[in-house]
Order: C-alpha cells, then sequence, then structure tokens
C-alpha cells in the first residue's frame, strides 16, 4: 500500500507543524526539566481537535479515521514524546473506552468535555504489583446500594494527578478470572479517590505519571461501561488502540531523531568534508530511513485495517513491536552520529534517546507483542 497522505492528513500535519513551531519547541526543554504537565496546553490542543480526533461530530469530535489519528500522533511526536504520548492517551485509552463501551447517555455526558479539551481524561489498568499480569489486579469494587465501593491503588498512570475524569478497572469477581474485572468511569473529586505519588521519569517527563489511591471511594452504579465483569474483555480491545498509538509516537520519535541526525551530519566537517559522506555515518542513515518507511507502510496498513472494523490484533502488536524499537534504534543512533554533541543537552537527540524507551514498555512490553505475534501466527 503506498503511504500517500490524503489532504485531510496534509492539512493535519501542517497544522502540527505551524502550532508546535510556536506553541511545543521553545518551550519543551523547560517542561522536559521542571517535569511540567503544560495543562494549558491541551486546551489549545482541544481547539485544534485533536482531544477528540476520532470523536463523531455529535459528542464535539472531529470525527476522523485511523489515518489521520496516526499522522497527528506521528508529527507531535517528532516534536516532543511526551506532549504527543498525553494526547494520545487521552484520546486512545480514555476517549476510547467511553467511545466503545459507553451507553447514549454516558457518552454524552463525559465525550463533549473531553474532546473539547475542557477535560484531560486518564485511564487506570496498571496495578504496583501486576503489570503485564493484569488478571491478578487487586484494586477491589464491592456493591452498595447504588453504588460501588473501591479500595486499592494503580500506578503509572497518565494524567493521575491532572486528569478530570479517569476510567478504572477494578476486580468485583474472583482473583485471576478475566471474566471478574468491571470498568468504570470516575470524576475528580469523588470522595475516597486521590492522586499519590509522581513518578520521577527519565523520558517523557512533561507527561504526568502518577499513582491513583482508592480509600473507600464510592462510585454511582451507573458509571459503569458495558456490564459487570466485562471490564478485563474491554480493557484489551482499549489496549489495540493504544498499541497503534504507541506505534505512530515511536514513528514519529524515530522521525524527529532520524531528521535531526541528518540535518548534523550534513553540516558537521571532519578531515574537510561532511561526516555524511563517510560510510560509517551514510550506511546508519540508509538503515534508519529505510526502516523508517517500513515501520510508516505497516502503520498505515494497521490503521487501514481499524478503519475497516477489522480484526487487527496481530497487526497492530507487529506495527507497535517494530516501530518501538525503531525509535530505541534511531535515538541510539543519533546520539552517535552527534557524537559528544548527541549526550549534550544543546541538541535535541539525547531527549529522544529519554524518551524513546518508554515505547518498547507501555501499553504492553516488547516481549508481549512477540507472545501475541507468535501465538497468532502458530494458531494458523
Amino acid at each position: 500500500m503506498d503511504v500517500i497522505y490524503s489532504e485531510d492528513q496534509k492539512m493535519i500535519a501542517q497544522m502540527i507543524q505551524a502550532f508546535g513551531e510556536k506553541e511545543i519547541l521553545p518551550y519543551c526543554r523547560a517542561w522536559d526539566e521542571a517535569q511540567e504537565f503544560p495543562r494549558a496546553l491541551f486546551k489549545k490542543l482541544g481547539q485544534l481537535g485533536l482531544m477528540g480526533v476520532l470523536v463523531p461530530e455529535q459528542y464535539g469530535g472531529a470525527a476522523f479515521s485511523y489515518f489521520e489519528y496516526v499522522t497527528a500522533v506521528t508529527e507531535l511526536a517528532k516534536m516532543d514524546g511526551a506532549i504527543a504520548l498525553s494526547m494520545a492517551a487521552h484520546n486512545s485509552l480514555c476517549i476510547g473506552h467511553i467511545l466503545q463501551f459507553g451507553n447514549e447517555q454516558q457518552k454524552k455526558k463525559w465525550l463533549p468535555k473531553l474532546a473539547s479539551g475542557e477535560w484531560v481524561g486518564a485511564w487506570a489498568l496498571t496495578e504496583p504489583n501486576t503489570g503485564s499480569d493484569a488478571a491478578n489486579m487487586k484494586t477491589i469494587a464491592q456493591p452498595k446500594g447504588d453504588y460501588w465501593i473501591i479500595n486499592g491503588s494503580k500506578n503509572f498512570i497518565t494524567h493521575g494527578k491532572s486528569g478530570n475524569i479517569v476510567v478504572v478497572i477494578v476486580r468485583t469477581g474472583k482473583l485471576g478470572d478475566s471474566r471478574g474485572m468491571t470498568a468504570l468511569v470516575i470524576e475528580k473529586g469523588t470522595p475516597g479517590f486521590s492522586a499519590g505519588k509522581k513518578q520521577d521519569k527519565m523520558g517523557m517527563r512533561a507527561s504526568e505519571t502518577t499513582e491513583l489511591l482508592f480509600d473507600n471511594c464510592k462510585v454511582p452504579k451507573e458509571n459503569i461501561l458495558g456490564k459487570v465483569g466485562k471490564g478485563f474483555i474491554q480493557a484489551m480491545k482499549v489496549l489495540e488502540g493504544g498499541r497503534i498509538s504507541i506505534a505512530a509516537l515511536s514513528l514519529g520519535i524515530a522521525e524527529g531523531a532520524f531528521e535531526a541526525a541528518l540535518k548534523y551530519a550534513k553540516k558537521r566537517h571532519q578531515f574537510n568534508q561532511p561526516i555524511a559522506n563517510f560510510q560509517a555515518i551514510a550506511f546508519k542513515l540508509a538503515d534508519l530511513a529505510t526502516k523508517i518507511e517500513a515501520a510508516k507502510l505497516l502503520i498505515f496498513r494497521t490503521a487501514e485495517e481499524k478503519n475497516k472494523k477489522r480484526e487487527a490484533n496481530i497487526m497492530i502488536s507487529m506495527a507497535k513491536y517494530f516501530a518501538s524499537e525503531l525509535a530505541v534504534e534511531a535515538a541510539n543512533e543519533a546520539v552517535q552520529i552527534l557524537g559528544g554533541y548527541g549526550y549534550s543537552k544543546e541538541f535535541p537527540v539525547e531527549k529522544y534517546y529519554r524518551d524513546a524507551k518508554l515505547c518498547t514498555i507501555g501499553e504492553g512490553t516488547s516481549e508481549i507483542q512477540k507472545m501475541i505475534i507468535a501465538k497468532n501466527i502458530l494458531k494458523k
């Protein structure tokens, strides 16, 4: 499939590039240093339609397809992976869960505020002792009249402190039972619900990551998404969208690192010529350019499958695995090409280097993706 951007994709890419030159690039270093989540920026992204890319117009969204969505995430990631990560988590996880499994009343209540950027959304599955082993989560919800009473904690939650609303997966049945978990929505300010420790991270530092704490948190039963006991199954579906997001994020980081390295290699002179003339450098650039195009094809093929609502589990895992490992490779090679300057914060590649690693961990590690791929190909 030829990757030919549609007019909408071109428009979105150009819009984000112009916006980023003014609103992101001048500040991203300071945000990274201070670990500041730039909340005001996301209201501006909402005004551009980027906080509800896939949301239908009837709920205040931009009503674009996955082609436009992955384009938006990629373009943001070229400038700042942390901003792209927060935008993607908001769209694919929080909004994605409500959009797929919420009823009409719930969609009308929450989606317009999320799509406009007035609210920022979070999504909570991971716990301190259950990462990939989500079925053994310990956060428990017990019914009491018209409410669920929740006790426990979640960890590594994007927008855990600043988010206005969070979709939480809790255990309502037996430990280890994939049909013993339920998804529900909790709004900020709900008694018994609070943010805990903020993570001090290596990269993606402008994307806030915290604990969530539940101490007899009282949530109305009307906030349940779908049916009781379907939360884990829903979460696995939602993570498909999350993994496409991370693939697009990874592609943006890889492209950003590659472009920075290419620019430097053309300008940096050693032995009276640009270092790009040396085969050791030129071959690194050739390898990265080839793999970036391959990642792009895989991601857009995956987006096409999602647009057509076809089963794409194996393709999604392939895209996420390949692109995330490429992001790490591209950032590493970019640092190597810049040499000592690559290790300096005067140049952008050290940030790509720090940001890239999360891509191989978040939304299912590379090892989990390989398990999914292997399971599917062996099944055939």
